[in-house]
């Protein structure tokens, strides 16, 4: 309940006796919760889900975003609770509750079909990049997503251009801090590559949601 009040929802009903039984609401939002199974185990993140369909996900996920840094001076990105990352154009994202809880807010233009594995229409670590976009924005799997970028860039990055290396590491570095995992050996292979201007235009402007994304890259480039 705490949590879900410093994120802005009110109680609208609650009681402890015959049983557990809370109703919250928040911008047209109704949330009912009932007693929990006596084997819940919350860290396995199987408690409940919850789909909610809306126009637009990013004002919800920016709204999530103020009232986290308000309350606990920091956005919730890794343990429970937490929110998934919003990246510009995704359509959908995660709230996970303390209980293990998933709300998934889903915009509701959002494609019938995701092609799991990555897009046929791609190769190589481009085809990877779009399968760890898959695996962390629809399926919530951001291990699973880093264990895949770690393999396509050993069998693919030195083939690729150097602006889509520079991508997969920024993901990796991302994915290793959320998941406490050590970032050093991408940050280090991030930070030796030679990025000509266009690539980091390209690379600012596909990752401008990672917060530490300016220091992680190479302080020059070239023409």
């Amino acid at each position: 309940m705490a949590f879900y009040e410093a994120l802005g929802f009110e109680a609208t009903y609650k009681q402890s006796r015959p049983y557990v039984y809370l109703a919250l609401r928040w911008s047209g939002i109704h949330l009912h919760f009932g007693p929990a199974p006596k084997d819940l185990d919350p860290v396995r993140e199987e408690s409940g889900g919850c789909l909610v369909l809306v126009d637009a996900v990013a004002p919800y996920h920016a709204a999530f975003v103020a009232a986290m840094r308000r309350v606990h001076g920091k956005v919730l990105s890794s343990g429970l609770p937490r929110i998934t990352r919003y990246r510009p154009g995704a359509s959908r994202f995660t709230l996970i509750d303390p209980s293990g809880n998933s709300i998934i807010f889903i915009q509701r233009d959002e494609p019938g079909e995701v092609e799991y594995g990555g897009s046929k229409k791609l190769t190589g670590l481009a085809r990877a990049l779009d399968n760890a976009r898959i695996l962390r924005e629809f399926k919530n799997d951001d291990l699973q997503a880093f264990r895949a970028l770690k393999s396509a860039v050993r069998r693919h990055g030195a083939d690729a251009p150097a602006a889509e290396r520079a991508i997969a590491l920024c993901h990796l570095v991302d994915l290793a801090t959320i998941l406490g995992e050590p970032a050093d050996p991408w940050l280090s292979d991030l930070r030796g590559l030679e990025l000509t201007t266009d690539d980091r235009r390209r690379v600012e402007s596909e990752l401008a949601h990672l917060d530490g994304l300016r220091e992680w890259l190479p302080s020059t480039s070239r023409p």
